[in-house]
């Protein structure tokens, strides 16, 4: 039989780091939040399972750099109210093609974010596990995240600002009603006056009981499975996030990488195959597993590029790389996060909290109708 629950100012679909992050900063404003995840805790399905996302602030423009700067003391934050700590700070570097290299320089510079550029060499001796191509660009407030505390941690906070977090609760229908949104589930039809949708891949599937007015007009989301491996390093030292831009030196894809508890991380951005999230294989491609290690043995000597162990993970993804967060009546949609949402997850979640609560309206780069160019992440 199922049950027709009270009514509750929020329902969070998604309880992924986005997702997570959203119920935080709803719960902490003291609204009735529900968090539902339809899998169970710490699952490695979707796109925030793991022990490490880079932490940097260098993007081309402004409003990236500024919008991952802004994120920094959020984290902190998240580590004090949960005694967790999810972010450590080993500094990032930037090399390979110049143009790559300087506008991520130019945009630190015109925002007053600590920064140098180093020649290959200057970088060599400081890092000695990491070969550099032509151009370095340093910057010490960045690092690494770990995937699995951070959304722990998040669902932590959110439980104790008083959010009800639920794993293993499969979302069935979404639709509208005269008092907002029915979440219907397996045995309750939760009621909320606003729903947040942050089901990353499943985020279409989630929306698809929305008619009419009440659906939102998302842009394109083509979800891939992408395949990062793990090396052992020959060494305990401390390893700086690292994205190795094409061009230059370096033939084909870029390659992004850092250290963590599993080895040194090291991946393609978005070259995997289109999948769908409930049937993909969970196998890796040989000809990208060999890109890695081909990448491994030239580039990071300090690593045994014999010991790839590869994990896999979905990217959803816009056609611009620009996030997909806005409000269409009672339903805000967090999504498309591209391969590098991860990093932003406080500061989005409290701009989700803004359009749920009415009070603010989507940076234009995020809304449902606004596509700009390609994002260089």
């Amino acid at each position: 039989m199922t049950r027709v629950s009270r009514l509750v100012d929020v329902v969070v679909i998604g309880g992924g780091v986005i997702g997570s992050a959203a119920a935080w900063r709803l719960a902490a404003r003291g609204r009735t939040v529900v968090l539902l995840e339809q899998f169970e805790q710490g699952h490695h399905r979707g796109a925030s399972h793991g022990t490490s996302r880079i932490y940097r602030q260098a993007y081309d423009g402004q409003f990236y750099t500024a919008l991952a700067a802004r994120t920094l003391p959020l984290w902190r934050r998240l580590e004090e109210t949960t005694g967790s700590r999810v972010l450590e700070l080993t500094g990032a570097v930037d090399h390979g093609l110049p143009t790559a290299v300087h506008a991520k320089a130019k945009a630190l510079y015109q925002l007053g974010i600590a920064h140098s550029v180093l020649t290959p060499a200057e970088a060599q001796r400081r890092w000695h596990g990491i070969r550099f191509d032509t151009t370095v660009l340093h910057h010490p407030d960045a690092g690494r995240l770990h995937a699995d505390r951070s959304v722990t941690a998040l669902q932590q906070a959110a439980a104790q600002a008083g959010a009800d977090v639920r794993h293993t609760t499969p979302v069935r229908t979404v639709r509208a009603s005269d008092r907002g949104v029915e979440i219907v589930l397996d045995t309750e039809v939760i009621t909320a006056r606003h729903v947040v949708v942050a089901a990353g891949a499943w985020t279409r599937t989630v929306l698809g009981g929305l008619t009419g007015g009440t659906a939102p007009h998302l842009p394109a989301l083509r979800t891939t499975q992408e395949q990062p491996a793990h090396f052992v390093p020959f060494t305990d030292a401390q390893w700086p996030s690292f994205v190795h831009h094409r061009g230059a030196e370096l033939d084909g894809e870029g390659i992004y990488g850092l250290g963590s508890v599993d080895g040194i991380k090291i991946g393609e951005h978005g070259t995997g195959p289109h999948v769908e999230p409930d049937s993909r294989s969970f196998v890796a491609d040989p000809d990208g597993v060999r890109r890695l290690v081909d990448y491994a043995r030239t580039w990071l000597p300090g690593v045994d590029a014999e010991s790839a162990r590869v994990d896999t993970c979905l990217y959803t993804t816009t056609p611009d790389s620009n996030f997909v967060v806005d409000r269409a009546g009672a339903v805000t949609v967090a999504a498309g996060f591209s391969g590098h949402g991860f990093k932003f997850a406080p500061a989005i979640g409290e701009l989700v909290a803004d359009l749920a609560d009415g009070t603010a309206t989507s940076p234009e780069p995020f809304r449902f109708g606004t596509r700009q160019p390609a994002v260089a992440s």
